[in-house]
């Protein structure tokens, strides 16, 4: 990918259509999400129409769907797919993978596949809609699995417009995305590196600590308009985490149009601007180098072994487990 043309890397867009009348969500669910986004344009773009927009705005976009199969009934659009279409437009998509924690190891050899099958960049999760809470020992075998292979996961944090308005929120509890359940797992996994989507309201403060706090932790500013951002994160995007937020949109439901028209409205430093918008990204992910910026460490599969909860990198003292 040619990133000197770029203008923009929008880390968070989502794949909603396979272009054949399936879709990563039931109508119920899309249409509360529509409903609470007010988006008023197409809500399940092609991946192909999700390429055309991006190149016609110079900007690269981070696509992925999220498998909540288990936790929905719903059957998720094909993470192999996307990742096999986008490459058919490197110039603009990068892809994430998305696996069902709910499926054990199952998850766990899926996204090895995904990474060294399909060429994915990343993974995206959503504790919420996947009915999962990251912190679980349970599901700590996958983070191992994602770091030794080198990239980053991306987790859905704070509110979420999925099931919002419904009784009940369709049964989806919020309090899986609080950011704080992370910390354990960037904690526990200092290789690999943890993204928090979104603004993580109502825990926008304990987002912005985890990021300051550890080097591996980063924040997107996706899904929100930046006009309603809290104080706290602009000032912190504007000063000390200027090199630890990344744009994104939430598209299709938050245009990047409209994202930016807004974010030209804060006040932010001319020079860290740029940061936010590509450069982040850029760094991050490795796109002027083509490898993920944690490719670029020394990268083993590791096996984990499990005491009263607690995890060990076996792969930090003995031989690479396979």
């Amino acid at each position: 990918m040619r990133t000197d043309s770029l203008t923009a890397v929008d880390v968070h867009v989502h794949v909603e259509s396979d272009g054949r009348g399936s879709y990563s969500l039931d109508g119920e669910l899309l249409a509360a999400s529509a409903k609470y986004f007010r988006a008023d344009h197409d809500r399940s773009p092609t991946l192909e129409q999700i390429a055309g927009l991006y190149r016609s705005l110079r900007m690269a976009a981070v696509v992925f769907t999220v498998d909540a199969s288990t936790a929905t009934g719903h059957p998720a659009l094909s993470s192999e797919e996307i990742a096999d279409k986008a490459s058919e437009h490197a110039d603009v998509l990068i892809p994430f993978g998305s696996v069902d924690p709910l499926r054990g190891t199952a998850a766990v050899q899926q996204a090895r596949r995904l990474v060294t099958e399909h060429g994915v960049r990343g993974f995206k999760f959503h504790p919420s809609l996947q009915n999962f809470a990251p912190n679980d020992a349970a599901f700590y075998p996958l983070w191992a699995e994602i770091e030794s292979l080198g990239v980053p996961a991306l987790f859905h944090t704070g509110q979420t417009g999925i099931g919002a308005g419904l009784p009940g929120g369709r049964g989806i509890k919020l309090r899986l995305s609080d950011p704080m359940l992370l910390d354990d797992v960037a904690a526990d996994f200092p290789r690999l590196t943890v993204i928090l989507a979104h603004p993580s309201v109502p825990w926008a403060d304990s987002a912005i600590s985890m990021a300051t706090h550890k080097s591996n932790v980063y924040i997107d500013l996706s899904g929100w308009s930046p006009k309603y951002f809290p104080p706290a994160l602009v000032r912190a995007a504007n000063s000390y985490l200027q090199d630890k937020v990344l744009f994104g949109t939430d598209y299709p439901l938050l245009t990047p149009e409209r994202w930016l028209r807004d974010f030209e409205l804060l006040d932010i430093k001319p020079d860290i601007r740029p940061k936010i918008l590509k450069d982040n990204a850029v760094t991050l992910l490795g796109l002027d180098k083509g490898l993920p910026k944690t490719l670029a460490k020394k990268s083993q599969h590791f096996c984990i072994t499990m005491h009263n909860g607690q995890h060990d990198h076996a792969g930090e003292r003995r031989p690479v487990c396979s």
